[in-house]
């Protein structure tokens, strides 16, 4: 059996169900194809910018998120080495779209409820795609074909999407994250601020989500025999532990305390820069967002955000497309494309321009040596941060064409 859908998104994660949902907003219905049983909740938490609240606010759901993540007032950043405070930032004048540490799973279900019952196709792996005439035909693992006029890729860094478009599989960076949370019965008395240690080639944070939860990371450069390791969550734990240094003790507390089933590794991928200047980003009426488009390194917490921003933008210029009601098949099909590579231009160099400099924080960050240390410490910690804040201004505009 063959369906014939309008837009068809793969993969239920941010940048999926934000292109639904953004696309709903404006009267067009969408279906979205999900691999797993459920939502994709992995990750625990990240952190959400100015950017990405405008992002959400464009959709709808800023202020429901807002009233259960508390706001951030800063950063903190400690030397595990010394176990002294090295610098500290204070955001600017408190904003309703200031800096919060969102759980994934809240993100994700937010999003998901807004959305029509039957939006959402769970056990739904993609495994082909072919040209179909004017359209694309999507093949499934269950044995059933979609056909669709616009095929979105929001699958993720193994985007099946991607792979058909000509990209490449994303690059390891030689490094691995951990990532947990742990969630108290009553306040854990961390003050609101985002706390950042950085030791010999690692580095960890702690971030509240609300006066009852934290968030954790840790990133770091295994050896092979620590990479053997990390498949045992319990050896995980303590290699982790082993590895803080002179953290303080109510930091490390917090992620002593957090379950052995947490400590899972994850590769750090990204896509190399180049391969956003020459590649494919929309092939078509084809294209791909979120981490199908620009995987990066976490070390400007800019994943999340802009996921978001690429579904706000991608539902404008579908929506731009498809509301200006095509005289025949071939005029839609020619719109949509027009406004896929609207899309792209959009995105294209602001996609560059944050997985270039995430990498570069990370490298720097977690840099090793004396003088290392000692030029990241004392010359680079404001500016380091000062390159992170300069990515959260970015607006994605309105979620409603302006011939609208």
């Amino acid at each position: 059996m063959e369906n014939v859908v309008d837009v068809l998104i793969v993969g239920a994660g941010i940048s999926g169900l934000t292109t639904a949902l953004g696309l709903h907003r404006l009267g067009i219905r969408s279906l979205v194809l999900e691999s797993s049983d459920d939502l994709r909740i992995t990750g625990f938490a990240l952190s959400l910018w100015t950017n990405g609240w405008k992002a959400l606010d464009a959709v709808g759901i800023g202020d429901s998120l807002r009233q259960i993540h508390d706001q951030l007032e800063g950063i903190i950043t400690t030397s595990m080495i010394s176990g002294r405070k090295t610098s500290e930032l204070l955001f600017s004048a408190p904003e309703e779209r200031g800096v919060r540490c969102v759980r994934r799973k809240f993100l994700l279900e937010f999003l998901a409820k807004e959305l029509p019952i039957g939006t959402i196709k769970f056990s739904s792996k993609v495994v082909s795609i072919e040209e179909s005439g004017l359209l694309k035909l999507v093949h499934l693992a269950d044995g059933t074909s979609i056909k669709t006029k616009v095929l979105i890729g929001c699958d993720g860094v193994n985007s099946v999407v991607a792979k058909w478009l000509g990209f490449k599989a994303p690059a390891f960076t030689g490094r691995y994250a951990v990532r947990g949370c742990l969630e108290l019965k009553s306040s854990h008395g961390f003050e609101p601020k985002m706390s950042q240690f950085v030791g010999e080639g690692v580095r960890a944070g702690i971030i509240p989500c609300n006066d009852k939860t934290l968030y954790w990371f840790f990133t770091w450069t295994p050896s092979a025999e620590e990479i053997e390791m990390s498949e045992n969550p319990a050896k995980l734990k303590q290699l982790v532990l082993s590895k803080l240094g002179e953290m303080p003790g109510e930091a490390r507390a917090v992620i002593e305390e957090t379950d052995v089933a947490c400590f899972q590794p994850a590769a750090l991928r990204y896509r190399p820069p180049w391969e956003l200047m020459w590649g494919n980003i929309v092939k078509g009426n084809v294209c791909v967002a979120g981490d199908a488009l620009h995987p990066m390194t976490p070390d400007l917490g800019q994943g999340g955000c802009s996921a978001l921003e690429d579904g706000v933008v991608l539902a404008r210029c579908i929506a731009e497309a498809l509301l200006k009601k095509p005289s025949s098949p071939e005029e839609e099909v020619l719109l949509l494309e027009m406004g896929l590579r609207k899309y792209a231009a959009e995105r294209k160099w602001r996609s560059i321009d944050l997985i270039s400099t995430a990498y570069m924080v990370g490298r720097l960050q977690q840099s090793s040596g004396v003088f290392a240390k000692f030029f990241r410490d004392k010359i680079l910690s404001h500016f380091l941060v000062g390159l992170l804040l300069g990515r959260t201004n970015f607006d994605c505009g309105k979620l409603a064409p302006s011939s609208l």
